[in-house]
């Protein structure tokens, strides 16, 4: 898994029946949030894919292409719950799919299955009619039809609980599906407009997979008899920890330039032993991995011992005295040191050998398809009252934040500006402005405004003491999670911990995408917090009174057309605390509100891997510090950091990932959908860990996914977006790097960034030829 050890994932998960519950306290009036993004910010990704691009004629024929993955798919049915990216691999080769994504994120007809796919009608019912590519065959020579069509919605629609489906998004608002004017043409009717008709049928299984629920549940676990891509299942070795797939025979578009293509499994801390002994092509490597790539192109051709690695800090002054202890006549203290002297002789030639290996791979590096953010868990406690889940978020600098990842990979390090789209998708716009830009004052400013003040703590022991109480009791901390069950996994846990001072990173920061380690979490569920959430802003209460507002002053105009809302500025009047030192420094001592200091928990894994991820962390604590605010960091075992904190809910604050999507109506209104009371009295959370949503982003998103103009549909989108802002319970802060080791004469293949692989082009390049600057399909 890139980057991660586990990591929460959205698979355009199954509906979820949701009551019509509008409260009012839940709806954010904010009305000029249309315009916080800038025009067409969707024009470029930050950064452009790296693949070595190589026109097919320069890629020779046959060979090998080995691909390293974690581990090998549980299933090859990409709609069961233990679905992983390995299984997205097998089936992106072999399977049809009649749409895939471009490298800026936006879905493409694939020529190869389609002919033409539109919307013919709207009115009464949203008509789709598909014209196949009538050399389109299943591997047994049947024609790909509508009645794969009809087989895949039937299993898929959420109408039969027997088929043990993880997802039916989508496919629970089609009426009918039927054939056209042959098997080629296929009507398919919604009960119900969908905008991101486009995401069905990607990948489409043959009917024999989907035609009944024995064989949904089980025929297409282990094996797929029957295929269409340009390359077949051959072999599945789970002894060897490989999957063989070979060029088909049966394909009808451009045959695969290599003849085989292995998925092998190799643990994270083997890939750079794997790489150097050449037992794989391509891998996902973290950014230790990738600096030991670039010195051993640096060091091809060079003379004498490497001046990096084991042994390469050995000064002659404690050369010397390794000899002298090696040969003195203290015998005990002379066998340990020639024992150790030995052990380092090994570590280095090992280590030069694999260095010698390694020059014949290059990295190739770009920006993953997926975010990291900061949740806030906004269920109980002092995160409850949105005023200080809004302090939280105008006390970070997120261009640091970036940096601190991006910068030492040589990536552009921008902050991410949606919940819902990266640069370079159609519905991405920068919607930061929702809450406005890093600012201390006005941090400070919002707690205080919530009652939280330098002298309550004090204030409040004082009179313990006076009255013959506690004066010296333990401070108490207002942290929904501080001091709760889930204490004893704290080892190393610390107060007030982090500074704001950056760190070497790698692209293996240790966040967390929400499913793909974990994808049998599936929507977690609460019983209903008791903590109140706080008490609403005054200029909340007016906008609920007068939605439709008052003629806005021109300073008000003018703060809008910035980007900001009302509900991310403190009341007029309002002063910060006043502090010993300047806002720039820390708060004076710690807030306090009911004789409770404002510390909140964060939770974090523990692994190796995550340096980078606590890092981030670090710098958070630091940031917040300035505020007022304490953390407590909690560093938990990996195993345990998404199931029994995340999901569950016992943390303050946390730091995962979520994948970015071509179809955000879809995928990511789980993710944002405000948390509803189930009939046991749980609460139904979906995929929103944070607790925080609105009635109003329900709303914007339930449209969008009816909204069949394609303009409006993503106005919406970025409607629903600058609202996830202003309810502050999650702050995107930096895309995630990638990090791709390819050979150095693998074309087609490394860092793809939001586009879907190309599988038939890639290939080893033929002598004298070299990669271009843009692929081409001769």
């Amino acid at each position: 898994m890139p980057h991660d050890r586990a990591r929460p994932r959205p698979v355009r998960p199954a509906a979820t029946a949701r009551s019509a519950v509008f409260l009012a306290a839940g709806v954010l009036a904010l009305p000029a949030l249309a315009g916080c993004g800038s025009g067409d910010e969707s024009s470029a990704p930050t950064a452009a894919q790296d693949i070595a691009p190589a026109a097919r004629d320069s890629v020779a024929d046959g060979g090998t292409v080995t691909w390293a993955v974690d581990a090998l798919p549980e299933t090859f049915n990409a709609f069961q719950s233990d679905a992983d990216q390995a299984t997205g691999r097998v089936t992106g080769a072999v399977l049809p799919s009649m749409f895939r994504l471009d490298d800026k994120g936006r879905p493409e007809r694939n020529a190869d299955f389609l002919e033409s796919a539109e919307v013919v009608e709207r009115e009464p019912q949203q008509v789709v009619l598909y014209k196949l590519n009538q050399q389109a065959v299943w591997s047994d020579g049947r024609e790909i039809g509508a009645d794969d069509f009809a087989a895949q919605w039937r299993a898929l629609s959420g109408k039969d609980s027997a088929y043990w489906t993880a997802r039916n998004a989508g496919y629970d608002r089609i009426a009918k599906i039927e054939r056209g004017a042959n098997n080629l043409e296929v009507r398919v009717t919604f009960d119900k407009p969908y905008a991101d008709w486009r995401s069905l049928f990607s990948p489409l299984y043959p009917k024999g997979v989907m035609g009944t629920p024995d064989a949904f549940n089980d025929g297409a676990r282990g094996k797929l008899k029957v295929t269409a891509g340009p390359f077949a299942l051959k072999d599945v070795d789970r002894g060897a920890g490989e999957i063989t797939l070979q060029r088909s025979a049966r394909w009808w578009g451009s045959p695969a330039k290599a003849d085989k293509l292995v998925l092998r499994s190799v643990p994270r801390d083997q890939r750079a032993a794997a790489l150097a002994a050449g037992k794989v092509d391509i891998a996902d490597v973290d950014a230790d991995e990738a600096g030991r790539i670039a010195l051993a192109a640096r060091d091809k051709g060079g003379q004498g011992p490497l001046t990096h690695g084991p042994g390469a800090r050995l000064t002659p002054a404690g050369a010397l005295r390794s000899w002298a202890l090696a040969n003195g006549s203290d015998e005990e203290a002379a066998e340990t040191e020639q024992l150790a002297r030995a052990k380092s002789r090994k570590a280095v030639r090992r280590y030069a050998e694999e260095q010698a290996g390694l020059r014949g791979y290059v990295v190739r590096k770009s920006l993953e398809p997926a975010y990291t953010q900061l949740a806030l868990n906004g269920s109980a406690g002092p995160l409850a009252d949105d005023r200080v889940r809004r302090a939280v978020a105008r006390a970070l600098d997120r261009d640091k934040l970036a940096e601190t990842v991006l910068k030492p990979l040589g990536l552009p390090a921008e902050p991410v500006g949606s919940h819902l789209a990266l640069a370079g998708q159609e519905a991405y716009a920068d919607n930061s402005g929702a809450l406005g830009d890093q600012d201390t004052a006005e941090a400070r400013a919002l707690l205080a405004d919530a009652g939280w003040t330098p002298g309550a703590l004090t204030e409040k022991k004082g009179k313990k003491t006076k009255d013959g109480g506690g004066g010296g009791d333990e401070e108490e901390t207002a942290g929904g999670e501080a001091g709760t069950e889930n204490s004893e996994d704290t080892s190393g846990s610390e107060s007030g911990s982090g500074s704001d001072s950056g760190s070497d990173s790698g692209s293996d920061d240790g966040t967390y995408i929400v499913g793909e380690d974990d994808p049998k979490s599936g929507a977690a569920r609460l019983k209903p917090a008791e903590a109140g959430t706080g008490t609403r802003r005054e200029a909340d209460k007016e906008q609920k009174k007068d939605p439709g507002g008052k003629p806005k002053t021109k300073a008000e105009t003018k703060k809008q057309a910035q980007g900001g809302a009302p509900g991310a500025y403190a009341p007029k009047g309002t002063a910060a605390p006043k502090s010993g030192k300047s806002a720039k420094g820390a708060a004076a001592g710690p807030l306090a509100k009911d004789g409770k200091a404002l510390t909140l928990r964060f939770v974090l894994p523990s692994g190796a891997g995550s340096e980078s991820l606590r890092a981030v962390a670090d710098r958070i604590s630091g940031m917040l510090q300035r505020i007022g605010v304490r953390t407590e960091i909690a560093k938990v075992a990996d195993e345990s950091y998404f199931k029994d904190h995340i999901a569950s809910g016992q943390y303050d604050l946390a730091l995962y990932s979520w994948p970015a999507s071509a179809f955000p109506a879809t995928d990511s209104r789980p993710i944002f959908a405000k948390p509803v009371p189930a009939a046991d009295g749980s609460l139904n959370v979906e995929q929103n860990y944070t607790r925080v949503g609105t009635d109003h982003i329900d709303q914007l998103f339930d449209q969008a996914l009816a909204e069949l103009d394609e303009s409006e549909n993503r106005s919406l989108v970025k409607k629903a977006d600058a609202r996830i802002w202003a309810a502050a319970g999650s702050i995107p802060l930096y895309q995630r790097p990638q990090l791709v080791a390819t050979r150095t004469n693998l074309a087609n293949a490394g860092a793809f960034g939001f586009q879907t692989p190309i599988y038939q082009d890639m290939g080893f390049l033929k002598p004298g030829a070299k990669a271009s600057k843009s692929p081409s399909g001769t």
